[in-house]
């Protein structure tokens, strides 16, 4: 299926009703930000405060990760951040591989509409997704990886920071090196 637009995209995922997610679902959380971001940030699923306004990243882990980009010099109005699955798991749980499955459709089209030069992975379950690998988070991070030509970037999940606070430091390093070469590449497509 072809979509023109996000917008188009959005009306259609809100109708999906391919798992049991949509089953409890209050909220189908596409996701929010510059259509046209060159940075794409991207978690696992929908917690609870997401699920209740329909918006991603809006609860502590969110305040969280809005204070992580502003501070490589990002505003949440000029990324564009989504999840793997758009409707929250009950308890807050890892989503089913059966549940990423139907979701992951969705997603590719996000990435094909917005074709960001960089995409952010937050978590482990978010990264091997992607990947499709069941990799440590440890054995990604730190490094440049390749997604379908788009260069990634690995770390902790803001809600796991907020569980084990001795990981900001590894996130911070890991974020300034995204940025760093987020600069190289935005540096290289102006030459």
């Amino acid at each position: 299926m072809s979509f023109p637009s996000l917008e188009a995209l959005a009306i259609e995922v809100a109708e999906c009703r391919k798992c049991r997610l949509a089953d409890t679902r209050k909220s189908v959380v596409f996701g929010e930000g510059n259509p046209e971001a060159n940075l794409m940030v991207i978690g696992e699923a929908p917690g609870a405060d997401e699920d209740a306004s329909g918006r991603p990243f809006v609860g502590r882990s969110g305040q969280l990760l809005t204070k992580i980009l502003q501070a490589v010099e990002f505003s949440r109005e000029e990324v564009f951040i989504a999840n793997i699955v758009k409707c929250r798991p009950p308890e807050n749980r890892n989503p089913l591989q059966d549940e990423i499955t139907c979701c992951t459709p969705w997603l590719e089209k996000q990435l094909e509409i917005i074709s960001p030069k960089v995409i952010l992975l937050l978590g482990k379950v978010a990264a091997n997704t992607i990947f499709s690998n069941q990799t440590a988070l440890g054995a990604m991070r730190g490094k440049v990886l390749e997604w379908r030509g788009v260069d990634c970037f690995v770390t902790y999940h803001p809600a796991a920071l907020l569980r084990n606070p001795n990981w900001k430091r590894a996130c911070w390093e890991d974020v300034q090196l995204m940025r760093h070469h987020y600069d190289n590449l935005m540096k290289k497509s102006r030459a």
